[in-house]
């Protein structure tokens, strides 16, 4: 019972603060881009916050659990990622939001392309968006689960109640200030856990089994290994992750809240800073979990963090891991949910159905989106399996229907959004045909599909310039 009661301690703390912040959002410009005041600090805290979610906790250290050291790849492409955000596509999509007044990443797509291009990006996005806000449920069920014996099911139900709540009222306004609040209790949870852990091999003699001796009998060498998962494991995180960590509209649209370019490539390279230092954090507590409990099975090899956290650690630290961990499944949930009631409030609602939408309405439109969109992802948690397989299907989606339109397009202007639409539905259909056909959802020569469908659509978008160019040309000499 300690633990529900610290559970549901942070749960009202986080709505608490949320409705407090909430009093600051006036008007749409503060609930989309935070009145586009975000300096540095508040940019790292709210990407940091958003980036260290359920992947990169519950979903790395069970993926560490059953592969070792490899499992830094998860969260150390998203690192990568943040890097070329950092210095390429941040600082200059920022420029051409704050010239013409953007919100969102469907407003840039229209402005750059058509409403067309904006609305399939904001149908495709719609779908995988649930994916990966289901991701977050799922790892809040797994820890009510172990920690209160709560079902899964009402597991996931009760953290999107938590999220759905604080964000429906504030926005991006609120939501940055609540993951000030969520950073601080993962980086002292998280860091003060794996210390306690690290003490405990150093100082705990050999025969005491309680306790982790790295390299236990039946480990593989792989298993100590960052390259364990093979080359063809590597190469399909860094093609799913690293792009997705460029152009993902929840990060880009946080972007755009910032105040100046100077905090956009600040802001977004101490947020690349901090995930790459954080990538080892929960592979080393998956590992330590792996000796101290060998029976989980790959299905719920997810467990491996909550049992550490109850069977492993006093209880004043195993609630401030709790801490940690609830606040970093929250803190992307809500980053999720910005993303997906700013995309159907603006990018499918006042593009398509009303375009002379009030600020009151619109306001209006994201808050009651957010709440159906929380309790669809959480009927979506219950059926998925795992965490990872969740993120997956987002991360996957997102790489091959914006990487090249949103890309290309703020590169070079010879890009027509003919060639974007066609790009998108080529790459697409292509990356989840061969995921879908290939055993173990691998493609030829076991590659990742993913890397065949950016390759067919960018055969297209190059064709398409082609065209383009032949059409000037014949325009220019009947």
């Amino acid at each position: 019972m300690t633990y529900v009661f610290i559970l549901i301690t942070y749960a009202v703390l986080m709505i608490g603060y949320g409705v407090l912040a909430s009093r600051g959002v006036k008007e749409s410009r503060d609930f989309f881009v935070a009145g586009r005041g975000l300096g540095a600090g508040l940019l790292v805290s709210t990407l940091l916050a958003a980036n260290i979610g359920a992947g990169s906790t519950v979903g790395a250290a069970g993926f560490a659990y059953e592969d070792g050291l490899s499992a830094i790849w998860w969260v150390g492409s998203a690192g990568i990622g943040s890097i070329i955000l950092a210095f390429t596509v941040g600082p200059k999509i920022w420029r051409v939001a704050h010239k013409h007044n953007l919100y969102t990443v469907g407003d840039y797509l229209e402005f750059r392309y058509n409403r067309s291009v904006r609305g399939l990006v904001g149908v495709l996005l719609w779908f995988g968006s649930l994916a990966i806000l289901a991701g977050q449920f799922i790892a809040v069920s797994w820890i009510l689960n172990v920690v209160a014996g709560i079902d899964k099911a009402v597991g996931c139900l009760i953290g999107a109640v938590v999220a759905t709540a604080y964000f429906a009222l504030g926005g991006l306004q609120g939501t940055v200030r609540v993951n000030v609040f969520q950073l601080f209790v993962k980086i002292l949870g998280f860091g003060l856990v794996l210390a306690y852990l690290l003490s405990n091999m150093m100082t705990t003699p050999a025969t005491d089994k309680a306790h982790l001796s790295i390299g236990g009998d039946g480990l593989p060498d792989s298993y100590f290994s960052p390259t364990g998962i093979g080359p063809a494991g590597v190469l399909r995180l860094l093609t799913i992750l690293v792009p997705s960590f460029v152009i993902s509209p929840g990060l880009l649209q946080k972007v755009f809240g910032a105040k100046d370019e100077r905090a956009v490539k600040i802001g977004v390279g101490i947020n690349a800073a901090g995930l790459l230092a954080f990538a080892v954090v929960p592979v080393l507590m998956g590992m330590i979990a792996r000796d101290q409990f060998p029976a989980l099975l790959p299905a719920n090899r997810e467990l491996a963090l909550p049992l550490l956290l109850t069977k492993s650690l006093p209880v004043w630290l195993g609630g401030l891991l709790l801490g940690a961990i609830f606040s970093a499944e929250v803190s992307t949930a809500d980053a999720v949910l910005f993303m997906l009631s700013t995309s159907l409030s603006k990018d499918l609602y006042q593009a398509f159905i009303r375009p002379r939408a009030s600020d009151e309405q619109l306001m209006q439109v994201a808050r009651e989106a957010s709440v159906v969109c929380g309790m669809l992802a959480a009927l979506l948690g219950i059926m998925l399996p795992d965490v990872l397989s969740a993120l997956a299907i987002f991360y996957t989606l997102i790489t091959a229907a914006l990487l090249l339109p949103l890309a290309a397009g703020l590169y070079s202007e010879r890009v027509t959004a003919r060639g974007a639409m066609a790009t998108m539905i080529v790459s697409v259909a292509v990356t989840f045909a061969l995921w879908a056909l290939t055993p173990d959802h691998q493609g030829p020569w076991g590659l990742p599909p993913i890397i065949f469908g950016i390759a067919a659509g960018a055969a297209v978008m190059i064709a398409d310039c082609g065209l383009r160019v032949a059409d000037s040309k014949v325009a220019q000499n009947p």
